[in-house]
């Protein structure tokens, strides 16, 4: 077999970093190669109580370019292991938004306090480009096989 390393190049597009404190260095970069979301970091020491939410600051700002959205998407292993979650998940950055990326968590573990410092990985960015719509004022629809079905109409 053949190894073909186009294949393994991802499509790139070029995104500001900017961070909010100069003092302290901008902390967004992905783990692995090949990795959709590139990490963000808490840029303060924050404590969740079980059921407990919080909005944690990342100490960074983005410019994107037109067409393109940021997805903050939650962490599977804190998912998985403490129970902590983006709250809204996936939020939205949208490419005209300047201001400092902040992370909705949210505890869900009844028992366990979760404490995290800067530095430590909250959230992962994932960067997708997006279509505009144009909404067109109809007074029909077109058919479908689905029709109106809604929740639960394809079985369990």
């Amino acid at each position: 077999m053949t190894f073909d390393p186009a294949y393994n190049e991802p499509e790139q597009t070029e995104v500001l970093v900017c961070a909010v404190d100069p003092a302290h260095p901008v902390q967004l970069r992905y783990a692995h190669a090949g990795d959709a979301g590139a990490d963000l970091s808490a840029a303060e020491h924050v404590e969740l109580k079980p059921f407990e939410r919080a909005l944690v600051h990342t100490g960074v700002r983005i410019a994107l370019p037109a067409g393109y959205v940021g997805l903050v998407h939650p962490r599977s292993g804190l998912a998985a292991k403490q129970g902590v979650t983006v709250l809204n998940a996936p939020g939205t950055i949208d490419a005209g938004y300047r201001g400092e990326i902040m992370v909705p968590l949210i505890n869900l573990d009844a028992e366990h306090t979760v404490v995290f410092k800067p530095g430590d990985r909250i959230a992962q960015l994932v960067i997708q480009r997006y279509v505009e719509a144009r909404f067109v004022p109809a007074g029909a629809l077109p058919g479908s096989d689905r029709a109106e079905r809604g929740f639960g109409s394809t079985g369990v």
